[in-house]
């Protein structure tokens, strides 16, 4: 099955988003500058447009996230990882918009309060960041820790969907 990629431009720099026909596999934080235009017009080639329909969906949707326009993704995930990984991941969609829990709350949500480093790894390798929002899980005494995109973009976002709860810039951090 054939993968295709997206250099998506966001607000806080580019993300590489992968995907095939089954679903979203990663989406990371990249230094490239992204390869979709700002004004989100894709133009097309031969009749078809530049980036694969697997990947059109999840671009609409960043879009009406970063425009405060969706609290929720509903897209199809193809996500790689051991099945410990892929329960932990389940977890992390689970926590609702402008939330945060921390990594022992989602190992007693998993049934052993001994596992938040298992958690806090499972997390740091969590393939779909924003999507599968691991940036809204923080260290047991309220830090923000651990963020592979940057902690400054994890204090971005949860001051993003902060802002969008509340209707007014506020700030958590």
């Amino acid at each position: 099955m054939d993968i295709h990629k997206a250099d998506y431009s966001s607000p806080i720099g580019a993300i590489e988003i992968t995907g095939n026909e089954e679903g979203i596999i990663s989406l990371y934080f990249t230094e490239r500058t992204a390869t979709i235009p700002a004004d989100r017009k894709l133009k097309p080639v031969n009749g078809k447009t530049k980036i694969h329909p697997a990947l059109l969906e999840c671009i609409e949707q960043l879009d009406e996230y970063f425009n405060n326009n969706r609290r929720e993704f509903d897209l199809k995930l193809n996500p790689e990882g051991t099945e410990f990984r892929k329960k932990v991941w389940g977890k992390l969609v689970k926590i609702p918009y402008g939330k945060t829990k921390s990594y022992l709350d989602i190992a007693k949500q998993m049934g052993d309060a001994n596992a938040n480093r298992a958690v806090g790894n499972a997390n740091a390798k969590n393939p779909i960041c924003i999507i599968v929002p691991c940036h809204r899980v923080i260290g047991n005494t309220g830090e923000l820790v651990g963020y592979s995109g940057g902690i400054w973009r994890k204090e971005w976002l949860l001051n993003h969907e902060n802002s969008t709860i509340f209707g007014k810039q506020t700030e958590l951090f």
